[in-house]
């Protein structure tokens, strides 16, 4: 089973999530109303950029749950691509004993005049094949 867990405040790393839910026959949904874990979840968490790092909530989710054994992905926005936010997340993870299974990254809309057209359709295909192949794992 999947879960595809994030938070999203302009809407770019629910756009992901979505895409990514879609082509796994999962859900995706948004970590303030999530609490905890299924026991035998294969997990997807994203996030947009906040400072460098993934939105707190998502931060407070990841230590408040039990990851020991478990198989995760990471997926982020941001306006610049770079993954801060994925690399701080598989941070937060480590010592937790999650086995990391891929990481996806890629640009987002930034206020309303940057990175308008992202994130793009381009993006979404590549999130639609990050997904095919964390479903083969």
């Amino acid at each position: 089973m999947f879960e595809v867990i994030y938070y999203s405040m302009t809407g770019n790393t629910k756009k992901v999530a979505e895409v990514i839910a879609e082509e796994l026959n999962a859900t995706a949904e948004n970590v303030k109303g999530k609490k905890e874990l299924g026991k035998d979840s294969f997990v997807l968490l994203g996030s947009g950029c906040y400072g460098g790092r993934p939105w707190r909530e998502l931060q407070k989710f990841i230590l408040n749950n039990d990851f020991k054994g478990k198989k995760v992905a990471l997926f982020g926005t941001s306006a610049n691509g770079s993954g801060d936010e994925v690399k701080a997340m598989e941070e937060l993870l480590k010592p937790t004993g999650a086995i990391i299974m891929g990481k996806f990254s890629c640009k987002g809309k930034y206020f309303f005049f940057f990175n308008r057209k992202y994130p793009s359709e381009k993006n979404l295909s590549d999130a639609r094949e990050f997904a095919k192949k964390m479903k083969e794992n």
